[in-house]
């Protein structure tokens, strides 16, 4: 990758921020309002890759209605979020990432020169695009997602990127593609990010490893989490070398459940997840939670919580 292409990019970039659409909008919440930015590009683009330059300086605090992924370049800053009184240092080489709708203030240090690579996603291009490949994870599934269920949480993701991996790499790629635009430039960067959210994910998955202690049946239903579309009790058998009826037996001694109500159960609550915060169709929605049909998925659903998906929706509205 050309040094001089990549600074003429990022230059290229930088000015061109200052065009994008930063205007706070009102949007109302019971009686009073928050501040959101709506998304700053052109509509018809899905992904935007923007560079932002700062000496010094405090936002307002604000929510999205977009996912954005923000790895500090150079220099640091804070983020602040209103909610919990949290004030957090992102440091260079380090990712800072939020859903639609969770709030922040970004307050970058007076004495510091800082550059931030941002990776700014349409909400339903990264629901259809993106999050099939993305939902094994609970924790990660649960983070990108639970604030569109929950609107004004404020959650967010911030960890360390670690050398040995491609995303700094990935954002570069990006950042030339979007400087230096051609017809087929959004698909291109469909692919980049996507490799870029596999490898987020990853470090991610490090970042929270969890407990070594955890019982065997904590380890089987973190597997079943992870595999929840296609996940048998055989596969679970043979990934941890034992008889199926054994692992049988141990979930429904130590868990009160069989394996098919456990597997229902972490289907049905990402089912939730999905009806209240996408506006994917119930056949995409079955597709994503492993159903050969969406017949199938209307039929375990009426059956768990006695409405149909549209009945529920309506229900908890």
């Amino acid at each position: 990758m050309g040094k001089e292409l990549l600074c003429a990019s990022i230059d290229r970039l930088r000015e061109q921020f200052l065009t994008l659409d930063w205007t706070y909008h009102d949007y109302p919440v019971g009686s009073q309002s928050e501040k959101m930015f709506c998304w700053p590009g052109p509509p018809e683009e899905e992904i935007l890759i923007c560079v932002h330059q700062s000496g010094g300086r405090q936002e307002l605090f604000h929510r999205h209605d977009f996912f954005y992924f923000n790895f500090t370049y150079e220099g640091e800053y804070d983020s602040i979020s209103f909610k919990y009184d949290n004030r957090i240092t992102i440091r260079e080489g380090e990712l800072y990432a939020g859903q639609p709708f969770a709030g922040h203030a970004l307050c970058v240090h007076d004495d510091k020169e800082t550059t931030i690579i941002g990776v700014l996603i349409q909400r339903e291009t990264f629901f259809r695009t993106f999050l099939p490949m993305l939902s094994s994870n609970n924790r990660l599934f649960h983070f990108l997602l639970d604030p569109s269920t929950n609107e004004f949480s404020d959650e967010f993701m911030h960890f360390k990127i670690e050398h040995d991996c491609n995303i700094r790499t990935l954002l570069e790629m990006m950042v030339i593609e979007y400087a230096n635009k051609q017809e087929d430039t959004q698909p291109v960067l469909k692919s980049l990010t996507l490799s870029f959210l596999l490898q987020i994910a990853r470090q991610f998955t490090q970042a929270n490893q969890t407990s070594p202690s955890e019982s065997l049946s904590e380890k089987i239903v973190q597997y079943m989490s992870e595999h929840f579309d296609s996940v048998t009790l055989k596969d679970i058998a043979k990934h941890f070398s034992y008889h199926p009826n054994y692992v049988s037996t141990l979930l429904h001694r130590e868990l009160g459940k069989s394996f098919s109500e456990i597997l229902l159960e972490q289907r049905m609550e990402r089912a939730v997840i999905l009806l209240k915060g996408t506006n994917l169709p119930i056949e995409e929605i079955s597709v994503l939670l492993g159903y050969s049909n969406s017949s199938n998925f209307y039929k375990a659903f009426r059956e768990y919580f006695k409405y149909s998906p549209r009945e529920y929706i309506a229900s908890q509205k």
